[in-house]
């Protein structure tokens, strides 16, 4: 059975709007990594249609180089999209249509090495149905919901017994 993994950007202040996050290259690395662990891509329409304007070329030849080796390794991805709207998808991607539950449960029931997930409302409804085998929260060290960012600086951090993590931030000068 295939894990499902889901990953979400985050700001400190609750903020998951793909815009607001500090993409470098870093990030963009480990996302590739987190993509190579997988067989497929688990989207929905949204997040299908903004990776796909973003990512798929010739779009992503303006980028800078450094996305360049998450943007071949996104492209050349298995897809699979989440959606009643649509009619028909590209991109090395494929419509899953009918009972989500049904047709995730069946996904992941192939063989392989697991499939990743991205966005909010799918996420949302997967998590409803239990079928999430593993969460990561990649959060950004700003505040984003404000009339400007403020980019902030670990100080501290402390994990506690019951899993939470206490972490102290200041303000970057």
């Amino acid at each position: 059975m295939r894990p499902l993994r889901y990953s979400i950007n985050v700001t400190l202040d609750g903020c998951y709007d793909h815009r607001v996050g500090i993409a470098d290259e870093d990030l963009h690395r480990h996302a590739m990594e987190n993509i190579a662990q997988a067989d497929a891509l688990l989207f929905g329409r949204v997040t299908y249609q903004m990776m796909e304007e973003a990512w798929r070329p010739p779009a992503s030849d303006a980028m800078p180089d450094w996305t360049k080796p998450f943007a071949r390794t996104i492209d050349a991805a298995k897809k699979y999209v989440v959606s009643s709207t649509l009619k028909r998808v590209d991109w090395y991607a494929e419509l899953v249509h009918g009972d989500l539950e049904k047709a995730v449960r069946q996904l992941k029931g192939e063989p392989g090495k697991g499939l990743f997930l991205g966005g909010v409302k799918l996420a949302q409804a997967l998590t409803e149905l239990g079928l999430i085998d593993e969460y990561e929260f990649v959060v950004h060290p700003r505040l984003a919901g404000l009339s400007k960012w403020i980019d902030l600086k670990l100080v501290g951090r402390l994990e506690l017994g019951s899993g939470a993590v206490a972490m102290r931030y200041e303000p970057k000068r």
